[in-house]
């Protein structure tokens, strides 16, 4: 592939940054917010929302706190939480909650600048937190941190910063009813080859099935980079490695892709992009992708649990469950599982007790695990919890937990943005056939040691 083209390409990106940002879903709601789906909105419409929250959400004052979280599908939940709260202690929380349409990190940062920094604020690992170091309060005296494995610690002096609200994790998510009924078993999908058989079998067999592909796959960089470049492509970085494997991501901090993996990957990609729903594809939002495959126009759709608060919405009855995205010949039975995110306290804040409270209140109390786990539909971080998932989704994430079968969220220690800004555009090439696989191998390449040599 032309070197100009690359170029052109990553130039494209960088010019797009402004409009869009890391987060799993939706756009951004105010302190009333009830919506606990993606946001519907466009691209174009992100910068309007996140102008709105700048000038409309209230700064801290000595008696509300706030947080500004990055799970969208969870803010009705949260609110519920935060109500609770209240009605126990006295303490009002406000959530501003935000997703894909807003960037999020550049949002804090505006906070920060005009003076207006929330008192608990979301990061997504360390390249989100590297804009925080000597920001954030210890939180290793509150006791959640003394139930959890999972809290995110300061790389430099190992103090407890970030507060971890829950487990979550993804492959490629199945409609067992349809697996079942076209003969195949989902356990037997730990290998690309065993993919490649049962999409196959899936696409012989949509009219009977009533299918319209057989898989929903959502490609369109202004929105879902945040699927394909970190998500869908965080399987090349830890799929099938043991825990704490940080080989293949130190690797690609210093600015280089293993080819012979990143080969293997992009056969993963090429079959997925193939044999998805085109419209979803090329141009779907969160909400189409979901939507698709919650209606059961597809047996396949590249998202984690963090779906099961959405189900309802869709009326879905159907079984359903989670495969690894196994792109490799070698069997990858692994699930990649980890804190989606962490909540951190700013040191400035004029309610750090009160927030370290609230933290307290979702880890170790009951009626917060209930929420988070019963109703958000996540798992627990907290040895302690006796509370356990409902949504099936989740369920079927617990039984990898349960049996030792996780890889970690490798991705989210990549230099903030890099999903954004460059591999999500690469991706939106390549389904849009622009690229051919080895010009993707090539052009991922070239936008990774472009971003690191300009981001260090």
């Amino acid at each position: 592939m032309k070197k100009n083209y690359l170029k052109s390409l990553l130039a494209l990106g960088l010019s797009a940054s402004m409009l869009v940002a890391c987060g799993s879903t939706g756009g951004a709601t105010g302190s009333k917010a009830t919506t606990d789906s993606a946001a519907k909105s466009a691209a174009s419409t992100a910068s309007t929302a996140a102008s709105t929250a700048t000038s409309s959400a209230p700064a801290s004052n000595g008696e509300a706190v706030r947080l500004v979280n990055g799970k969208i599908e969870i803010d009705k939940q949260l609110q519920a939480a935060a109500k609770l709260f209240k009605e126990k202690t006295g303490q009002e929380v406000i959530v501003e909650s935000m997703g894909g349409g807003v960037d999020i990190q550049g949002q804090i940062k505006s906070y920060f600048a005009a003076d207006n920094m929330p008192d608990m604020f979301v990061v997504n690992g360390d390249g989100d937190y590297k804009n925080w170091e000597g920001k954030c309060v210890d939180l290793s005296d509150c006791k959640f941190a003394q139930d959890t494995d999972f809290g995110y610690k300061d790389k430099n002096d190992g103090t407890l910063v970030g507060f971890p609200y829950a487990v979550e994790g993804y492959g490629i998510t199945y409609n067992a009813d349809i697996l079942e009924k076209a003969g195949i078993d989902p356990a037997s999908l730990i290998s690309y080859d065993a993919f490649k058989a049962a999409f196959e079998k899936l696409d012989s067999m949509k009219a009977e099935l009533g299918l319209d592909a057989v898989a929903s796959v959502a490609a369109e960089s202004g929105q879902m980079f945040w699927s394909t470049g970190n998500h869908i492509f965080g399987y090349y970085y830890s799929g099938g490695l043991q825990r704490g494997d940080n080989s293949l991501l130190d690797k690609a901090l210093a600015g280089e892709f293993d080819k012979a993996r990143l080969t293997e990957f992009a056969d993963m990609v090429e079959l997925l992009f193939k044999y998805a729903d085109q419209q979803v594809l090329l141009s779907g939002t969160y909400d189409d992708q979901l939507a698709k495959w919650a209606q059961g126009k597809t047996a396949f759709i590249t998202q984690g649990n963090w779906v099961d608060p959405s189900l309802s919405k869709y009326n879905v009855s159907f079984k359903c469950g989670i495969a690894p995205l196994a792109f490799t010949k070698a069997d990858m039975p692994n699930v990649l599982a980890d804190c989606p995110s962490w909540w951190c306290v700013y040191k400035d804040s004029k309610n750090i007790q009160a927030c370290k409270d609230f933290f307290d209140f979702l880890a170790t109390t009951d009626e917060g695990q209930s929420i988070l786990v019963k109703e958000a539909g996540m798992i627990s971080p907290y040895k302690s919890s006796t509370i356990l998932p409902k949504a099936p989704l989740a369920t079927s994430l617990k039984t990898y937990v349960d049996a030792g079968k996780t890889s970690s969220w490798a991705w989210s220690n990549m230099p903030e943005g890099i999903a954004q800004n460059a591999f999500g555009l690469v991706f939106e090439s390549f389904a849009k056939g622009d690229l051919d696989k080895a010009a993707f191998v090539e052009a991922m390449q070239t936008a990774l040691s472009d971003y690191i040599a300009n981001n260090k």
